[in-house]
C-alpha cells in the first residue's frame, strides 16, 4: 500500500516542482531582449561648421562642390545638406556587406582620430541595412559621424559606383579628390590627405 502510495505521490511531487520553478522565473519580454543600442556614431551637427584650423588648400581649385542632396544623419536629429558640409573633409563611403569597406574602415577612424580639429571625417553608408550598419560600426569601434543614403544619390550624384569610395574635399567645398583604388590603409590615407588638401595626417 505505500508502495502504490510512493508511485501516485512522485509524479504529483515532480510536477509541482515543475511548476514552481516554471513560476518563479522572470518572464522575458521580446521587447526587453532587443533592447535599443546606442549608436556608436558621433552626431552629425558638426558637419556644418568648419574645422578650427581650416584653409584653402594649396594648387589648382578643385573639380567642384559637394552634391546637393540632403541626407539624414544616423544618430537622428535635423538632416544635413551635403553642400554645408565645411571642409577640409575625408569622406568614405561604404556598405556594410562590402569587404574592402570593412578592411579600411578602422583606418578611417583612426584618421578621424588624428585629425585634431583640422579636418573632418564622415562616412556615407549607402545601400545598406541599419542593422548592418551599426554592428559593423560597434565592431570595428567606429565614431566619425555618418551619414545614410539607402540608394546611391551620393554615388549617382559623383557619377562613380564603386566601393569603397574616399571623398576628400577642400576649406572651400571642393571635391579635390576622389579615390576609387579600393581598401585604403594609415598610410595610403595620410598620403591622399597630405597631397590633396595640404594637411599633414
Amino acid at each position: 500500500m505505500m508502495r502504490r502510495l510512493a508511485y501516485l505521490l512522485v509524479p504529483l511531487l515532480l510536477g509541482a516542482a515543475g511548476c514552481t520553478a516554471t513560476a518563479e522565473e522572470p518572464a522575458v519580454r521580446p521587447s526587453a531582449t532587443r533592447a535599443e543600442r546606442p549608436s556608436p556614431f558621433t552626431d552629425c551637427a558638426a558637419l556644418t561648421v568648419a574645422p578650427a584650423s581650416a584653409s584653402p588648400a594649396p594648387g589648382s581649385p578643385g573639380k567642384e562642390q559637394l552634391p546637393d542632396l540632403t541626407l539624414n544623419c544616423f544618430t537622428g536629429g535635423a538632416p544635413v545638406k551635403v553642400r554645408d558640409i565645411k571642409g577640409p573633409a575625408v569622406i568614405n563611403v561604404w556598405a556594410s556587406w562590402c569587404l574592402p569597406c570593412r578592411k579600411e574602415l578602422p583606418a578611417f577612424q583612426r584618421l578621424s582620430e588624428r585629425a585634431d580639429g583640422r579636418f573632418q571625417v564622415l562616412g556615407v553608408n549607402t545601400r545598406d541595412s541599419r542593422g548592418g550598419a551599426q554592428s559593423i560600426g560597434e565592431d570595428f569601434g567606429v565614431g566619425f559621424p555618418m551619414l545614410l543614403d539607402q540608394g546611391d544619390a551620393f554615388q549617382r550624384a559623383l557619377e562613380r559606383n564603386a566601393f569603397p569610395l574616399t571623398v576628400l574635399v577642400d576649406a572651400d567645398g571642393r571635391i579635390r579628390h576622389i579615390d576609387a583604388t579600393g581598401a585604403l590603409d594609415d598610410a595610403r590615407l595620410a598620403t591622399l590627405v597630405r597631397t590633396h588638401l595640404g594637411i599633414p595626417a
